[in-house]
């Protein structure tokens, strides 16, 4: 099973956590978050992240998610990349999130497939 690192601002992560596991019940154990904060260096927590990476590749790789292409958690996650087995998605949404979380057994390329198609096909202009 592919490991999932989330890599956002603040504590946006851990609310991510918390809403798959209210959906699910639980929060499943390939799911960690590296959280940046305004003042963290980011040597500091690209090490962190190189880490967490250690903790959730089982053989199968690790998925990051992150929240805004560009910033400064996406930046860490590009430089996360790099390492064998690991490949980012920018743009996290609650959507893309549970659809990946759901994924069982897939490989990285795929997943990063049902990542992107998850947070494109559930973002829909609502009528009143």
């Amino acid at each position: 099973m592919a490991g999932i690192l989330l890599v956002t601002h603040n504590g946006l992560g851990d609310s991510f956590v918390d809403c798959v596991r209210h959906v699910l019940g639980e929060v499943p154990p390939n799911l960690k978050v590296l959280s940046v904060l305004a003042g963290d260096d980011p040597q500091l927590k690209l090490a962190e992240g190189q880490a967490l990476i250690k903790q959730l590749d089982t053989g199968d790789g690790v998925l990051i998610l992150a929240d805004v292409f560009g910033a400064t958690p996406s930046n860490i996650g590009r430089q996360l990349c790099r390492a064998e087995r690991v490949m980012g998605v920018a743009g996290l949404n609650l959507p893309m999130l549970l659809r990946v979380v759901c994924s069982l057994g897939k490989t990285m390329p795929e997943l990063a497939k049902i990542a992107v198609e998850g947070g494109r096909e559930c973002i829909v202009q609502m009528a009143g």
